[in-house]
């Protein structure tokens, strides 16, 4: 008996993979943007334009609250390992983007904060960010954009 699926076109035609299309999309143009802006550090805009920083880099923008967060706090957010977050904060910190400092509520843990610099990135992003979804917007038409905005935010709830 034959078990294999007759018609695997399926898999590069479904929601869930347009979706991550989409966001690979977006991210790659929100760092192209970042690397382009006067206000990030021409190291950066230089790691940025070489493709050194890439969408994994973004989840530490994305999800690092402004009063700084634990890494185990700051991985569970970006949904990756402990591991690989030490490692993106790792890199962060050697570019200049966080710093890790004790938390001042448990003597035996760090918190990662946003440095001068990485606020200065978080201030790009926004502008990136923005520019993005406005290029996204013009691309589809404001309509579907709402209508794309608010069923993702109900999906994702």
């Amino acid at each position: 008996m034959d078990t294999s699926p007759s018609d695997t076109g399926w898999r590069q035609a479904h929601l869930g993979h347009w979706l991550a299309l989409a966001l690979q999309r977006f991210d790659a143009r929100v760092l192209q943007l970042m690397a382009r802006n006067d206000r990030v550090p021409l190291a950066l805009s230089n790691l940025a334009a070489r493709g050194s920083l890439t969408a994994s880099h973004i989840h530490i923008t994305r999800h690092l609250a402004l009063q700084g967060s634990r890494l185990t706090e700051l991985a569970q957010r970006a949904g990756v390992s402990k591991q690989a977050m030490g490692k993106l904060v790792d890199q962060c910190a050697a570019w200049g983007l966080v710093q890790r400092q004790d938390d001042p509520q448990d003597a035996r843990a760090r918190r990662v904060l946003f440095t001068p610099t990485g606020l200065a990135w978080l201030q790009a992003f926004e502008e990136a960010v923005t520019q993005a979804e406005a290029e996204l917007r013009a691309a589809v038409g404001s309509e579907v954009a709402t209508v794309i905005a608010i069923g993702l935010e109900a999906y994702a709830a």
